[in-house]
């Protein structure tokens, strides 16, 4: 369960803005959140990723070291990691708050969000993504197919609480050990089920269960 004194990811999500798309109320009827910073120093960098449920109940941590050549490139690669490591956790049907403290990376995400429901939106819009983060903004596209919904907020980088992994890999290594947890959240009519879009339970199977494609 979360943590006490320590705000969860959907209270995170709910107070900050999402670019691009309005915030109803009903926002808050995520299934996962997952939060991710970058970090890029001359001598190293690093990754971090925080997942958890609805109810705060944390899946994963990660706090990798990293090379990256710069900042944004970080903050890219944090993303494309973070969605890798909730899709490999996560059953069909699933709803995503994503949270970063990257300006054009939330908006970006946000635009691809609606690009794929609408094409005239791309081109109406298009995404600027910086040099060197292609390859991980197309895996980060791919990733956001994976999902039933997702959008992204951004929040300040104080609050972020996937900031101090990616800034102290050294640090916080211990918790890329831990044992994975795939935690299957209740918000329909009963236990295991997922609450539709329109408000009904939606029956899913057991993770070991589920169809996923092969090498992702």
């Amino acid at each position: 369960m979360a943590v006490h004194g320590r705000p969860t990811l959907r209270d995170l999500f709910d107070d900050s803005p999402t670019p691009h798309i309005a915030h109803p109320p009903r926002t808050h009827h995520r299934h996962f959140y997952v939060a991710t910073d970058g970090s890029y120093r001359s001598d190293g960098g690093g990754l971090g990723a925080v997942i958890e449920a609805h109810d705060g109940t944390r899946v994963a941590r990660l706090s990798l070291s990293d090379a990256p050549p710069d900042n944004n490139v970080a903050e890219y690669r944090a993303l494309h990691l973070g969605l890798d490591v909730l899709a490999a956790r996560t059953p069909p049907g699933s709803r995503v708050g994503v949270l970063v403290d990257h300006d054009d990376l939330a908006a970006n995400v946000n635009h691809a969000v609606l690009a794929a429901g609408d094409p005239e939106w791309e081109r109406t819009h298009p995404v600027s993504v910086p040099s060197r983060s292609e390859f991980h903004w197309r895996g980060i596209r791919a990733r956001i197919g994976d999902f039933d919904e997702l959008r992204a907020a951004r929040i300040d980088g104080r609050a972020n609480p996937a900031h101090p992994l990616a800034n102290a890999p050294e640090q916080y290594a211990h918790v890329n050990h831990r044992s994975d947890r795939c935690v299957i959240p209740t918000l329909g009519d009963g236990p295991g089920r997922l609450e539709g879009a329109d408000g009904t339970g939606t029956e899913i199977p057991p993770p070991s269960r589920t169809e996923r494609r092969a090498g992702d």
